[in-house]
């Protein structure tokens, strides 16, 4: 028999910012597939006209309160670009080890207390606190450590205060960076526990192909510079960012949508997983192979289980990052000086939820012009075909368990909905 199916979510729970999801299938026939994204655009590239250049690493970290440390270096690879300003090899280091404490604290909020009470059968992380107190705790453990790895580094994780154009101004004692390293090495029981605990959660059965985008480096799994790198083949530098992503305003939407070799792309830990698989640390492979995860992975329920393969590598990586800082010694170092004044940049970072590109130019000191794009933006398109691919494969399960399929899918990409509102273009006519 053929079925009417009406699916409203105002609002989607367990994500950053508001979306809507809405359904309608009438006669068995799939009419309207939507992911509405409702939030007021923020303007935050017109927050930056005009401003020095110091000023806007601070500016845009403010864009988001999960990935800012991510926005705050993306800005600052931009800045030290259009100003030819070239980075000492301790910055370069401890950076990229900041770096992993923010893909490590965003990815066990996700996986935690956003996804996991999808699968243990409760509503969110609250009761879960009750049901399965001792998960909770991990998560909280885990994620302190990744959040003190940030702040020993930058001062702080949420809007970072240390990062500057051209460097650090605040540096860890090496004392500080033995007690890290301690507690890395600690934090392996956790980790383990962690791949243990989604070893025993089935992730939904869905599969469909896409184009899955990240950046690349041949001699690291990359989150800082690198080039853009496609599943589909091609590689890009970081200035054709707007050749790759290719934003389309769509009218029931305040964020746009992207395209590159097809009509969507995917980006995130399952587009890095599937780009990067031979730049993973060893026991991030052997969590992988634990996990039932390999590449290529067309399941965008998995991107969860991707989060949970990076985090091992993460705390992998930070280990022997931390071994070649502490050979070396940290010393005080001034900002890198600029080679000019004006000029214009591209900074490319894999942020938790995928690449982020900002773009400025920059005259006598100030921006004149910026541009962002965020990775939730450059995956709605994406995560609407998978929508439109798994509503017609479920019209035999009821309303509720369709709805419930929607909401685990729109949150498996780990949306920050609020960064993607990033600009919207309006012309009165």
């Amino acid at each position: 028999m053929a079925k009417n199916i009406k699916v409203d979510v105002h609002h989607i729970t367990r994500v950053e910012g508001h979306g809507n999801i809405v359904v309608d299938v009438r006669n068995g026939e799939l009419k309207q597939c939507e992911l509405q994204i409702v939030e007021t655009p923020r303007f935050f590239e017109a927050m930056l006209r005009g401003r020095p250049y110091l000023e806007s690493s601070h500016i845009t970290s403010r864009i988001c309160g999960i990935c800012a440390v991510g926005h705050a270096t993306a800005s600052l690879r931009a800045t030290e670009k259009a100003l030819g300003i070239t980075l000492s090899d301790q910055t370069v280091l401890l950076r990229r080890l900041n770096f992993h404490g923010e893909i490590m604290d965003s990815h066990i909020l996700h996986t935690y207390m956003l996804v996991a009470p999808d699968f243990l059968g409760v509503g969110s992380v609250i009761p879960l606190a009750r049901s399965a107190p001792d998960v909770v705790l991990r998560a909280l453990r885990m994620k302190k450590l990744a959040g003190d790895l940030c702040k020993t580094l930058c001062g702080r994780h949420t809007h970072p205060i240390a990062l500057t154009v051209g460097g650090f101004t605040h540096f860890p004692s090496n004392d500080e960076l033995i007690a890290l390293r301690e507690r890395l090495e600690a934090m392996r029981d956790d980790v383990d526990a962690t791949v243990e605990l989604f070893q025993k959660l089935e992730m939904p059965a869905f599969e469909r192909d896409t184009e899955y985008i990240a950046l690349h480096k041949d001699d690291e799994y990359c989150f800082i510079d690198g080039v853009i790198a496609s599943t589909d083949g091609g590689t890009w530098p970081v200035e054709k960012y707007r050749s790759v992503t290719n934003e389309d305003i769509v009218p029931h939407s305040s964020a746009k949508h992207c395209r590159n070799q097809r009509d969507a792309y995917m980006v995130g830990a399952l587009a890095r997983f599937n780009v990067n698989y031979n730049q993973l640390h060893s026991k991030a492979k052997a969590a992988a192979i634990a996990l039932g995860i390999k590449p290529k992975c067309t399941n965008p329920y998995m991107n969860s289980v991707a989060q949970i393969v990076e985090i091992v590598h993460c705390v992998e990586d930070a280990i022997i990052l931390l071994d070649k800082v502490l050979a070396k010694g940290v010393t005080w170092e001034d900002p890198a000086p600029p080679a000019r004044l004006s000029g214009e940049g591209v900074g490319a970072c894999d942020v938790p939820r995928g690449t982020l590109f900002h773009n400025y130019v920059i005259e006598d000191g100030r921006v004149v012009e910026a541009n962002c794009i965020i990775p939730t933006g450059q995956n709605l398109a994406n995560v609407e075909a998978d929508m439109r691919a798994l509503v017609p494969t479920i019209l035999d399960q009821t309303q509720e368990q369709i709805t419930q399929a929607l909401e685990m899918l729109v949150r498996a990409y780990d949306p920050c909905i609020s960064c993607s509102s990033h600009m919207l273009d309006v012309r009165f006519e």
